[in-house]
């Protein structure tokens, strides 16, 4: 009588562990099921806000007249002289990284990149790769620091002249005017700018 008793009373308290387990299991199948979406919907989150982030060149004027700012100064000696070929490595816009360059004009100044809001009421323009010091109305002696309030005085892009930026970063080196033909088959002539670290000797 006694052992029957003890089994019954076992076998109870297997039924009870086995029935905790069962309801662990379940749990952790609710809560990565919980978790998935999460995990999808932060992904893509992530995704628009990179997005948002990149730069929309579709009004950039690829090619220009070739006139230049008054006060630009030649490079005496730069490391890709003017008629000299180049591969360019940088992509401001669609179907410039690895095309081949001519060195349209090489000239020692003070390149910035700014942000600004257009004149013609377009959304705000984030990190524009290149506006240099001579673009700058009234601008005081180069090179100015980073945050400094400047209005531009290049029509790089539409919008642009005469908008008030902020400048994001400065550096002094050689920058370039190029003629090209873009990856994508268009003839780019006399296109400002691109510096001396995005270029790279022809092989």
């Amino acid at each position: 009588m006694v052992t029957k008793k003890r089994m019954a009373m076992m076998l109870f308290a297997a039924s009870l562990t086995l029935a905790a387990c069962g309801e662990d299991s379940e749990k952790e199948v609710q809560d990565a099921t919980t978790l998935e979406p999460e995990t999808h919907e932060m992904n893509e989150t992530e995704t628009d806000t990179n997005a948002n982030h990149e730069m929309d060149h579709s009004s950039m004027n690829h090619s220009s007249s070739g006139e230049v700012p008054e006060g630009l100064k030649a490079a005496e000696n730069p490391t890709y002289p003017v008629g000299s070929k180049a591969i360019i490595q940088t992509d401001h816009m669609e179907g410039m990284k690895g095309a081949e360059a001519t060195i349209a004009g090489a000239y020692d100044t003070t390149v910035y990149m700014v942000s600004y809001t257009p004149t013609n009421g377009g959304e705000l323009v984030a990190d524009h790769k290149w506006v240099i010091h001579e673009e700058l109305e009234g601008a005081e002696e180069a090179p100015l620091e980073v945050g400094t309030q400047v209005t531009l005085n290049a029509d790089h892009m539409e919008g642009m002249q005469g908008a008030t930026g902020t400048i994001d970063s400065a550096e002094e080196t050689t920058v370039y005017m190029v003629d090209y033909t873009s990856t994508t088959g268009e003839e780019v002539t006399n296109h400002k700018w691109v510096t001396e670290s995005e270029l790279e000797a022809v092989k």
